[in-house]
């Protein structure tokens, strides 16, 4: 067998109606359960809403003076 026969034998082979019916009961067969399937998938329970807590506001950091000198109200231990 050559390649022109093997490939007109494959042609005859898909074309001809018994692989086509079969090819389309397929499809229609697995749609079905995909579809069943999604229809009767358990509801997820909604997400658990916790209460949130509430953070502290950070306090802003210390800023440096402008002029490079110390603050004031910083106590130095020696």
């Amino acid at each position: 067998m050559d390649n022109d026969d093997i490939f007109h034998f494959l042609f005859k082979v898909i074309t001809s109606w018994q692989v086509i019916a079969v090819t389309v009961a397929l499809i229609i067969y697995f749609s079905m359960v995909s579809s069943v399937a999604r229809v009767n998938r358990p509801k997820r329970p909604a997400a658990r809403s916790k209460p949130k807590k509430e953070k502290a506001p950070k306090a802003p950091p210390p800023k440096a003076s402008e002029d490079g000198e110390e603050d004031d109200d910083v106590v130095h231990e020696e």
